[in-house]
């Protein structure tokens, strides 16, 4: 059963939520399937972390203008590691360490002498001040040059009287970036909010303050000599780019009052025709409207692809190839699947993300299940990405066999569930093809039939909806929301433990050991950035160490480490799926399906444990996949039976294992004296021996059938059974323990039940 959980965000945490909010929703949704929302936190603006990932923003012009002194200067939506100019202006710190945000980003991108040289500008000059800029060299970046400038840092809430004061400063700083412009002879420079987000410069002051000294080094002192061609003003977060297009609206061109929002919207004539059927859900904002699902100006777009990933086939999926290019058909091919979809790049859509749904015919078994479980993986993981609107077309109504009505009911319905079970804030857009009347017209009955037929509060045309967006902040809290009472717990436990924690942080994770050149270059960062970061392997276990400066600089670094954790497995369940799906020659998909505590099959699982009153949910896994693989090896082993063992796990690896199979790396024992294999324990006290990590509230184990064929006593040298005798190809099959067996495939070990305990 679906919860959800208030938990309210102190000062000290606030920072954190806004500069790393992104990070953390992602780390909660891979660990415990639960959506983060966030109230009463300015998301964006703090975008240390969207620019340290450069996430990947198809350049987009918002504005134009061509100054009196000759120069141009327009408005970009845009990732700055890699935006077409001679010369980036980075937001430093004093010290030129760049530890986040975009500093990171073009340090990272633009490799290690980025740093180096400015630790050697530092060594020989001293920290620079408020104010100053310095040009260095960029690297590997395909700038000329990077302008290092250092704008006015507020606390958070600035007084009035802290943004005047601090206005000077920036002004300075903007009017020695156009210095260093012209001593350099630059052509064209991009240059970001400098000293919004993690500075805390209030946006709309910072907009305009930048834009007028723009406008006033040009055209009001109009300066002899070198002008440069282009002024490029850059930024990859939405809010951002509407307040620098704002600022230069209202600063270039006031008499040219249409707004950005104006000029994209939909010019087509059924546009014109058609007013959008709108709804108020919750915090969710529903409108059904006419277009083309590849035109829509949205965070993420929803695309019904074929289970074979053939993205031309198919109407709408198509449509969507088409616009976006063929490098989306390229991408999804190595694209991992998160539950029911998988994610890429807009690459040339109007979006940041495109999550293309995989389902089945209506007549295939679970294929409305399977439908529902895809509309609500796209719902939450927007969400979770805190994402504010997203469009989806009529999925279902064309080579899958759904009714139209039948379609229309199960995405209304999912949209009202998911509206119950967060209050995450999003507009939702459901978009019928101009030309097909039919659907559209069991949509607007079914959202009609919905709306309360007397109040035209709830149902209203699209230009006078009401803007929730705009309403007064809320008190800062973060939202938990998840699909039952032990995630919300588990996601909420470490949340806690993340702001209480105490230094050093030792985070224990055998992931840990996929580490690759790329990581430990974003560990050498962080390093660089005022944070100890150490290595420890001990007993099996692969543990990091971090200690920062101060406990923001640790909560942040361990939130880093975590991301790249989640990226691993990520990466390790895609690359096994596939693996997976050759061997076994079919799909890979599971289920886990909750048994009734009535039932003779949860009563069965009560006799391994000694206090069954701590039993709370037992879950059968059903994985066609890995049973057929498992089946195989059954045969190879030539083993008649198999025995039931149990494996005692942290929550973040049930789905993996109900996915994937059983592997080391999900659950190593205390003491892993019987080899480095995968480990199962005839009993749950034997389990409850083995692993011995601390749990609060809930523990988890999986009853499995394991295959342990021909075995000998084991060794903790072990990497591999042993050999039977002289061949040394051929091993045995297992080792034992007492009450222990110890393998070496994954596929000798079957997951059949996830049983979830409460200590009593």
């Amino acid at each position: 059963m679906a919860a959800n959980e208030v938990i309210p965000l102190h000062p000290s945490s606030i920072d954190i939520v806004k500069d790393y909010g992104s990070a953390l929703s992602d780390i909660l949704y891979s660990k415990f399937g639960c959506v983060a929302s966030f109230d009463g936190v300015d998301m964006e603006t703090g975008a240390r972390f969207a620019q340290q990932r450069g996430a990947d923003v198809v350049p987009e012009e918002r504005f134009t203008v061509r100054l009196q002194a000759g120069v141009k200067v327009s408005v970009w939506k845009a990732d700055l590691t890699c935006f077409p100019a001679e010369a980036v202006v980075n937001a430093a710190n004093s010290s030129l360490q760049h530890g986040g945000g975009l500093a990171l980003a073009l340090s990272t991108a633009g490799g290690p002498q980025i740093q180096k040289q400015s630790d050697n500008y530092i060594y020989q000059n001293g920290k620079l001040k408020t104010g100053d800029v310095i040009v260095l060299d960029a690297g590997l970046l395909k700038y000329k040059k990077i302008i290092h400038a250092v704008g006015p840092d507020l606390p958070h809430n600035p007084s009035k009287n802290e943004v005047s004061l601090a206005e000077p400063l920036l002004q300075k700083v903007i009017w020695e970036i156009l210095d260093r412009v012209k001593e350099c002879h630059l052509r064209t420079v991009a240059i970001p909010a400098i000293s919004s987000g993690l500075f805390n410069y209030p946006l709309p002051k910072c907009a305009d303050t930048i834009v007028l000294m723009v406008k006033q080094y040009y055209e009001c002192y109009s300066p002899q000599g070198y002008i440069p061609k282009e002024i490029f003003l850059v930024n990859n977060d939405e809010p951002t780019v509407r307040e620098i297009e704002r600022a230069c609206h209202q600063i270039f061109a006031p008499q040219q009052p249409m707004s950005y929002s104006q000029a994209a919207a939909p010019n087509t004539k059924a546009a014109t025709r058609a007013s959008p059927t709108t709804v108020q859900i919750g915090n969710v904002h529903l409108t059904l409207k006419k277009g083309k699902i590849e035109e829509q100006h949205v965070d993420v777009i929803v695309n019904t692809a074929s289970p074979y990933g053939n993205l031309s086939t198919g109407q709408i999926s198509n449509a969507i190839l088409t616009k976006a290019g063929d490098e989306m058909q390229k991408e999804i091919v190595k694209a991992h699947s998160m539950g029911y979809i998988k994610v890429t790049r807009p690459y040339k859509l109007k979006c940041k993300e495109v999550y293309h749904t995989f389902c089945v015919s209506k007549v295939e078994s679970r294929g409305s299940q399977i439908l529902i479980n895809s509309l609500a993986d796209c719902l939450y993981r927007a969400a979770g990405s805190n994402y504010k609107s997203i469009a989806f077309p009529a999925i279902g109504t064309g080579n899958l066999g759904f009714g139209k009505q039948e379609v229309a009911s199960m995405m209304l319905h999912s949209v009202v569930d998911f509206s119950q079970k967060t209050k995450a804030k999003m507009d939702v857009n459901f978009v019928i093809y101009p030309s097909d009347k039919d659907t559209y017209q069991a949509f607007e009955e079914e959202i009609r039939s919905f709306a309360p037929s007397a109040s035209h509060s709830s149902f209203t045309p699209a230009d006078e909806r009401r803007d929730f967006h705009s309403s007064r902040a809320p008190t800062p809290q973060i939202t938990l929301s998840g699909p039952s009472e032990e995630s919300v717990a588990e996601a909420r436990k470490w949340y806690h433990d993340l702001f209480n924690m105490h230094l050093p942080v030792n985070i224990c994770n055998n992931f840990i050991l996929h580490f690759g050149e790329k990581d430990y270059h974003k560990l050498s960062r962080l390093m660089k950035s005022g944070v100890s970061i150490e290595e420890v392997f001990t007993q099996g276990y692969a543990c990091i160490s971090v200690k920062g400066q101060s406990k923001l600089h640790g909560i942040a670094a361990v939130l880093q480490v975590e991301e790249m954790l989640c990226k691993i497995q990520e990466d390790f369940v895609s690359e096994e799926v596939g693996e997976i799906g050759e061997l076994s020659n079919g799909k890979v998909s599971y289920e886990r399906q909750t048994i009734s505590k009535s039932s003779k099959e949860f009563a069965e699982r009560l006799v391994a444990f000694k206090k069954p009153q701590c039993v709370v949910k037992v879950e059968k896994v059903e994985n066609p996949a890995l049973k057929a693989l498992f089946k195989l090896k059954m045969n190879q082993l030539k083993c008649r039976t198999s025995q039931k063992m149990f494996q005692r796990l942290p929550a973040q690896f049930c789905e993996m294992i109900s996915h994937i199979g059983f592997h080391s790396e999900c659950a190593p024992p205390e003491d892993p004296k019987y080899g480095e294999g995968i480990y199962f324990a005839r009993t749950v006290e034997k389990a409850m021996d083995l692993w011995k990590q601390k749990t609060d509230e809930f523990l988890y184990f999986v009853e499995a059938e394991v295959l342990t064929g021909n075995d000998t006593p084991g060794k903790p040298e072990f990497i591999l059974p042993p050999p039977v005798g002289s061949d040394p190809l051929h091993i045995f099959d297992s080792v034992y323990g007492p009450d222990v067996a110890v393998i070496f495939s994954t596929y000798q070990a079957l997951p059949k039940y996830i049983i979830t305990c409460k200590k009593v």
